[in-house]
């Protein structure tokens, strides 16, 4: 009997990377939160975030705040100039 030299076991490894790229289609590479900008007094903690920068493996683009706040990671697809 001839050893079999291509098993389906070998390419168990594959899943990983598919489930990477499927990720990547959904929702984009993680990019964290750099800068922002923000209206009122910083000192009395009396401000709101008006827009806040990111930067990722995409480069970096700015975003509008979320009810005032900025959430520390945000997922892009695109890749490209400013969104704002």
């Amino acid at each position: 009997m001839k050893p079999q030299l291509i098993r389906p076991i070998y390419f168990v490894w594959l899943i990983v990377p598919a489930i990477a790229f499927a990720l990547y289609q959904a929702w984009g590479l993680p990019h964290v939160i750099w800068n922002y900008r923000y209206s009122g007094n910083q000192n009395d903690a009396s401000f709101i975030y008006v827009a806040c920068s990111y930067i990722g493996p995409s480069g970096e683009f700015w975003r509008d705040a979320e009810n005032g706040t900025c959430p520390l990671i945000r997922f892009r697809k695109s890749i490209g100039g400013s969104t704002r």
